[in-house]
């Protein structure tokens, strides 16, 4: 409107009111600029008068920094109920997939219908084996859409396993607060899946071959990551020696490496039959172990009320002037994912018994998993089980070795004794979060 003015095609303007023609300072300045000028010779309003005087100009920049003023508190008024909304535990903005804007509450309610779909994205991505696209093409035949009636997106869906809204919590502006809202996810699932994006973020080299277990293993002697080639129709593993000289001249044969790998899964596997033996006396001591879990759930209680007691006095270093918003915001978002952790931790202890139940039965389900993979031939899943059970896998005299976890290296060992059936498996004390787990006796 004002280049048509400034072009001359009009000398006129006709508007309700003067707040409707600007509301910031450049606007309102323009058009009593183009009034001194004389390209607007007339501006009539219903509701205010104007005539191009001294008195009326004046009365034209009162009305103009009138609407300005207004528009100013409005935005001051609404940034202060987002803060305040924030501050409550309630997502002042749209709901992201798997839970819906309840009008009436206006808060955040769970969607009975999508809910359990991005659960189940979570859990895919979680094992590894689902790269994004392929989550896509999930969504999209399992009918998983976005809140707008529109297609999953691979970017959207990236954002969606970052969001810490499906664990409980929200970040605005740069702050996490904790949200009143039903967590979707555990903390435990949320974390994994950020380890398989971390590791599917590094870059990868394009290969004209595949070889199943590369980069799986490393040298033991220097270090150095374990190629392979093709030699007489064969794939052979050996030490790129990128350090220099190496004492590992020996090639091993996928065959060998493969059998090597099954050996080791065959002393850790479990028959079908035993795993059902052993699940039923999880289940029976079930109740026993919720008795037992009172005084773990008390320790957890005072750690919780130690981490409100820190918030406590952040807070009050950040109102002080001690610490910058930035360090503020990066010391709550540790502590406040701490605290969240706790509490998921008491409310598991109180609603199943015991923190080692559900461990102890993904432990015996996961030997069961390792029998199944020693008739199998799919290496891949054989990579990503290795990867779980253990660490530091190397190549060392033409020989496969990895440290395998604690349950797992006793588990192999009671296999190398000659014991052939698992006892129930009773787990250690907490010692830093971690859980360690021993086996009884040899007869179940």
């Amino acid at each position: 409107m004002l280049s048509l003015l400034e072009k001359g095609k009009a000398d006129g303007i006709i508007a309700w009111h003067p707040d409707r023609l600007a509301r910031n300072s450049v606007d309102g300045g323009r058009i009593i600029h183009f009034v001194d000028r004389g390209l607007i010779r007339s501006l009539k309003f219903p509701t205010f008068w104007f005539e191009p005087t001294p008195q009326g100009l004046f009365m034209l920049n009162i009305a103009f920094g009138q609407s300005k003023y207004f528009v100013d508190n409005l935005r001051e008024n609404v940034k202060r109920g987002l803060r305040q909304k924030i501050r409550n535990g309630v997502w002042p903005g749209w709901a992201p997939v798997g839970y819906l804007n309840n009008p009436k509450t206006r808060g955040v309610d769970s969607d009975p219908e999508k809910s359990r779909l991005v659960k189940k994205v979570f859990e895919l991505y979680a094992t590894g084996n689902y790269p994004l696209h392929s989550l896509a093409n999930w969504c999209v035949k399992h009918n998983l859409k976005g809140n707008k009636n529109n297609k999953i997106s691979i970017s959207s869906l990236q954002k969606i396993l970052q969001n810490i809204f499906y664990i409980g919590l929200m970040k605005f502006k740069g702050e996490v607060f904790e949200g009143t809202h039903e967590p979707l996810i555990s903390k435990k699932l949320f974390d994994s899946c950020q380890e398989v994006m971390a590791k599917r973020g590094k870059k990868k080299d394009i290969r004209k071959h595949h070889f199943a277990f590369l980069g799986l293993l490393k040298c033991a002697s220097c270090g150095c990551a374990i190629t392979a080639e093709i030699q007489k129709g064969h794939h052979y593993y050996h030490c790129t020696k990128k350090k220099g000289p190496c004492q590992e001249k020996h090639f091993l044969r996928e065959e060998a490496l493969t059998e090597q790998i099954k050996s080791f899964l065959q002393k850790v596997s479990l028959s079908s039959q035993d795993t059902e033996r052993v699940l039923v006396e999880l289940q029976k001591d079930e109740g026993r172990a919720k008795e037992e879990a009172k005084t773990t759930v008390q320790n957890l209680k005072t750690e919780l009320t130690g981490i409100e007691a820190k918030l406590e006095k952040l807070l009050d270093a950040y109102l002080g002037e001690v610490i910058s918003a930035d360090d503020y915001k990066a010391r709550k978002e540790n502590l406040v994912t701490k605290k969240v952790g706790l509490s998921e931790q008491i409310r598991d202890f109180e609603q199943k018994g015991l923190s080692w139940l559900e461990p102890a039965r993904e432990f015996v389900l996961s030997l069961n998993q390792a029998a199944k993979l020693t008739e199998s031939e799919n290496k891949e899943e054989m990579i990503t089980f290795l990867k779980t059970i253990g660490s530091n896998h190397v190549l060392e005299n033409r020989q496969f070795v990895f440290a395998p976890k604690i349950q797992y290296k006793l588990a192999a060992e009671r296999s190398e004794a000659g014991f052939h059936s698992l006892q129930f498996p009773q787990w250690c004390q907490r010692e830093e979060s971690n859980l360690c787990l021993r086996l009884m006796s040899p007869s179940f």
